[in-house]
């Protein structure tokens, strides 16, 4: 196999889908949009499953992209070989036009081509679905696949578990997958096969057939629009292509772990607790930089996606230590980041002064307090005689030395020591009311239904945002994030003080005032450009490409979003603000109804 960059797989893989009809799209923001149920977007379809479902996408039926992504349950297992919180996700998708027999080819072409990634056909293995109650066995797909070249003996049939996509909720598209493996050794006995944990097969791309429509009944039916979804982990490809064993081994860290050894006058594999250590500054340093340099970047907190950028800045403080990171340092490794990424995410360049800024200031925030409560939890550990730390000492660890939990039960573990959750949640609600939200769910399309209240809610968001700009002309506003459910919006937005009550007032007047109007919400396609050149602004705009879906409310709000939105304002119903406060530095946060 051909040795590869990382800069050099983007321009292949896009350029590969672009000739084949495709428009290229940018990354959308790590921040989802108007989706309560994860914090971060975790996969390259989660930002496209509105047009999944049926809705229109300004670019078209055929789309490819390098997505951004986060996901955040793994963390602890950052540090060995594989896992990262940040990654990167190539894809492409068939909104209702191409399927099985265009994609599967397509895929043999860009795996196996000289031209492209030139991997040995013999050295493929695929899996297909074995069918079951729902739906039948997908000899479709394999004998695609064999006619392409695969041979027949490295063709696996494995159940739902392992070869199907669910629904993003109860109800909804799904359907079968053919996932695509490389053949790394001999099978560790003749039953194995790419579901074995043996290490003789690993995934290296998925193609997703969305073929059926589970019901309310739990039934599948045929769907009106199959769709194809696709994903080829960036890093993960690297690695197997230029023969290494960790993706730290990749061209994509080499910059930052040459600045750690500089700094440290370590290297990086020096001792297994080195490596460990270089890793988790290498990933978390990653993390922090493209959270804070997306463009709805987020800032260190106690929630939220802010809660989850201050444990992995800190937990990369903390390992720092271990390796004789100099204090204050952090900023220099994301340098290496923001160089190395700059050409494909320009927001990192854009936002190059705020990353190192933010990080510098939530390095010394901690640092004060680091070593102070190293030594108190040194102590605490070494009275404990009944192999846990009490819940009231957890917090106090969290409380006054800035350990979060994950923290403090990571060094427990090191001591084979446990912490007593159940009391450090008793203590922690008993302080504050605040709550953390660090671990992901499952993801929804979009808002976070298409029910009608949520959709109203949605346009009265459009209003908010429009309404406090009036207000507060001053302030620039500009949206930060949205959450909407069917019972209420919560809308965050750049402010550097507290709305007053008399200018919270003023904005549900004003708000109210249009919803009386009954004014019409007119909905345009249009280029980018033009969108820009008639007044239409939006900070998902990047998420859309050359061509953007706009939304009018007469001459009070002109955005460009992906909708769905009310029809007319006098569907809302009575707007009514309920809790206006902080949500980060420089950021407030509005929660809403409409009565």
């Amino acid at each position: 196999m051909k040795t590869i960059k990382s800069n050099e797989l983007r321009e292949m893989f896009l350029n590969f889908f672009k000739d084949k009809g495709h428009s290229i799209i940018p990354s959308a923001s790590l921040i989802p949009e108007n989706d309560p149920t994860v914090l971060f977007t975790t996969a390259g379809m989660h930002p496209l499953v509105p047009y999944l479902l049926g809705e229109k996408h300004p670019e078209g039926t055929r789309l490819t992209d390098v997505q951004k992504c986060v996901r955040t349950g793994d963390i602890d297992e950052v540090g060995d070989i594989s896992h990262c919180t940040f990654f990167e996700m190539l894809g492409n998708w068939s909104l209702g036009d191409y399927f099985k027999e265009e994609m599967i080819p397509w895929s043999y072409e860009f795996l196996t081509s000289e031209k492209y990634l030139g991997i040995p056909s013999d050295q493929l293995a695929i899996s297909v679905f074995e069918g079951d109650a729902d739906a039948p066995k997908d000899n479709e797909a394999a004998e695609i696949w064999i006619k392409c070249g695969i041979k027949r003996e490295n063709v696996y049939y494995l159940p739902k578990e392992h070869n199907w996509w669910g629904p993003a909720g109860l109800t909804g598209p799904c359907g079968p997958d053919s996932e695509m493996f490389i053949i790394r050794k001999e099978k560790c006995n003749p039953d194995c096969s790419p579901a074995c944990d043996c290490g003789a097969f690993l995934e290296i791309w998925n193609d997703v057939f969305m073929q059926y429509n589970k019901t309310a009944e739990g039934t599948f039916e045929p769907l009106a629009q199959k769709n194809v979804d696709t994903g080829m982990g960036l890093e993960r490809t690297l690695c197997i292509m230029n023969g290494k064993d960790s993706v730290y081994d990749t061209d994509l860290f080499e910059d930052a772990i040459k600045v750690i050894e500089d700094l440290t006058g370590k290297k990086f594999y020096e001792s297994p607790e080195t490596t460990k250590a270089f890793r988790i500054i290498l990933d978390h340093v990653r993390t922090a930089t493209f959270m804070i340099g997306d463009r709805k970047g987020i800032t260190p907190s106690n929630v939220d996606q802010g809660y989850v950028l201050r444990r992995v800045i800190r937990r990369a403080v903390r390992f720092g230590r271990n390796i004789d990171l100099p204090q204050g340092c952090l900023k220099d490794i994301a340098q290496a980041y923001i160089n190395k990424y700059g050409e494909a995410y320009p927001e990192l360049k854009d936002n190059e002064e705020k990353i190192k800024e933010e990080l510098s200031k939530e390095e010394s925030k901690f640092q004060k307090t680091l070593q102070t409560g190293l030594r108190e939890f040194e102590k605490v550990a070494g009275k404990v005689d009944n192999g846990i730390i009490d819940g009231v000492t957890v917090f106090h660890l969290y409380d006054t030395y800035g350990f979060p939990i994950e923290i403090t039960e990571e060094m427990a573990a090191e001591k084979n020591l446990k912490i007593d959750k159940e009391g450090y949640e008793k203590a922690f609600a008993e302080h504050q009311s605040k709550s953390k939200a660090g671990a992901e769910g499952k993801f929804a399309a979009g808002l976070a239904d298409n029910q009608e209240a949520t959709v109203r809610l949605h346009t009265a968001t459009h209003l908010l945002q429009a309404a406090l700009q009036k207000v507060l002309p001053e302030e620039n506003i500009a949206q930060k994030g949205s959450n909407i459910t069917a019972e209420r919006l919560r809308f965050d937005f750049t402010c550097s003080r507290a709305v007053t009550k008399e200018e919270l007032k003023q904005v549900e007047d004003l708000v109210n005032g249009i919803i009386d109007k009954d004014l019409p919400v007119i909905m345009e396609e249009m280029p980018l450009s033009e969108a820009n050149e008639r007044g239409f602004f939006g900070v998902f705009d990047s998420k859309y490409g050359e061509r953007v879906k706009t939304y009018s409310i007469g001459d009070f709000s002109m955005e460009i979003c992906g909708g769905p939105h009310a029809e007319h304002t006098g569907e809302l119903g009575r707007f009514k603000i309920k809790k206006e406060q902080s949500s980060s530095s420089g950021v407030r946060r509005i929660k809403a109804v409409l009565e």
